[in-house]
């Protein structure tokens, strides 16, 4: 493979990027105030006051996000491309609480200004209007108690999925049915098929994730070929494919992965991917011990059934050129990093690599022998951070801050390339340190330590 061009080509395809991302983000707000111009132009009975009429129009508001969110994570590449999935997820749950705002304005602001309205909330007696909307109200409040307090609910990654997902379609058809009920908005030909077509868009984008991409996967099957311990409660995993030929990835993407079972059967995680782009027939994953399915990762059997679905993410240097590249790790953010470093030392890329790893302990440091070798093959330096060092380590010690970068980033660091990944207090304090020395934000890029 051709090495990436820089300079000019690197601009046009920065150029292209928010292009697009401008294009979806005005997408994303003509579909949200779409609901809401119906409600404007709708035909409400008599006697209703202003409140009630801006408790609806923000409940409309709500509801439209709310739908939308099936169509962020779906995954569909059109819309992850000018963003990178992580970042799109991230999204995804930030906008979830202003979604939840403004649906819990809706009868906030009706039992404020009629308090005689809260008898709705007596299910027995209250009619199918009032019991649509307490229960899309209800799911929706379960819906975000368990995605902040998952792991204090000691819910499993398998299990929270499958409940959110679910919750997520109570909440958005019992939302529906509400409308449906009131009658008010959705009178009329026109309206009547806007909401048909909201409808049906958000059955599709549910389909979409749980029957059509695990359709796809189930066609394209990998197999485990080896397992093999690392440093740092880790372990390399290598798939082949079975079949076909493969995956093209960039370096420094990752994919979400289904060990030993269906596609179906919602046990996919995201790893990244490890290995030189320049081999895309067989790939790497990286992973370290955390919990739920990474627990068990070393008990995976050779000849072991999996399933990709990737590649996603925009942290690579393919993505973001530049005449050095320093590379700011912790832990097990090392996976795509190697990735990146495995191919530029296949492509024999002469650009200078700098990379700062921070680990517990020098015995913790995954794949350090790795990193020796890739600098016999690259102008590469690595810098070890211990938090616990060994009697006589001559090296840096701590945590990684602006004290450590400005001994190693060298002159003409505002031109270099920034590439985070590790624990979210490490990546905060170097990307604070870095805007503290001028190095311009376009130049410093995040790899979320963890998706989910």
């Amino acid at each position: 493979m051709a090495q990436a061009a820089g300079g000019g080509s690197s601009r046009a395809t920065g150029v292209g990027v928010a292009a697009g991302g401008a294009a979806w983000f005005m997408l994303y707000l003509l579909v949200t105030v779409g609901p809401l111009l119906v409600a404007v132009t709708a035909n409400p009975p008599p006697g209703r006051d202003l409140w009630t009429e801006i408790s609806v129009g923000l409940g409309f508001v709500g509801l439209s996000m709310l739908g939308l969110q099936f169509a962020v994570v779906s995954r569909f590449s059109a819309v992850n491309a000018p963003f990178g999935l992580d970042a799109v997820l991230q999204f995804h749950r930030e906008i979830s609480y202003v979604a939840m705002v403004f649906v819990l304005a809706h009868p906030t602001i009706i039992f404020v200004t009629q308090p005689e309205m809260l008898e709705v909330l007596n299910l027995v007696e209250a009619d199918w209007q009032a019991r649509f909307g307490v229960l899309s109200v209800a799911a929706l409040l379960v819906l975000v108690a368990t995605s902040i307090w998952r792991r204090r609910l000691r819910l499993r990654y398998e299990v929270w999925r499958v409940l959110h997902g679910s919750l997520a379609a109570v909440v958005v058809v019992a939302a529906l049915a509400h409308i449906e009920q009131v009658g008010y908005y959705v009178d009329g030909f026109w309206k009547r098929s806007l909401w048909i077509v909201m409808s049906a868009a958000f059955v599709t984008l549910l389909v979409n994730v749980y029957v059509v991409q695990p359709w796809r996967e189930r066609r394209r099957p990998w197999e485990v070929t080896s397992v093999t311990p690392a440093r740092g409660s880790s372990w390399t995993v290598e798939l082949r494919p079975v079949g076909h030929d493969g995956l093209r990835f960039a370096p420094g993407q990752f994919a979400w992965v289904t060990f030993g079972r269906s596609p179906f059967a919602v046990r996919e995680h995201p790893f990244s991917i490890a290995s030189s782009a320049e081999e895309p027939g067989a790939v790497q994953f990286a992973i370290a011990e955390a919990g739920d399915f990474t627990s068990t990762v070393g008990d995976l059997e050779p000849g072991t059934r999996a399933y990709l679905d990737g590649p996603y993410g925009v942290f690579s240097y393919e993505r973001h050129e530049g005449p050095r590249f320093v590379f700011v790790v912790g832990g097990i953010g090392i996976a795509p990093v190697l990735s990146m470093l495995r191919t530029l030392a296949d492509r024999q890329d002469a650009r200078p690599c700098l990379v700062v790893l921070g680990n517990p302990t020098w015995e913790e440091v995954p794949y350090r022998e790795e990193l020796e070798e890739l600098r016999g093959r690259l102008d590469l330096t690595v810098v070890h951070v211990l938090e616990d060092a060994p009697e006589g380590w001559e090296g840096e010690t701590g945590f990684i801050d602006g004290d450590v970068l400005d001994r190693h980033l060298g002159e003409g660091y505002e031109r270099s390339r920034y590439f985070l990944c590790g624990p979210v207090p490490m990546t905060d304090a170097v990307q604070a340190a870095l805007a503290e020395r001028g190095v311009p934000t376009d130049h410093v890029h995040l790899e979320l330590f963890e998706l989910v």
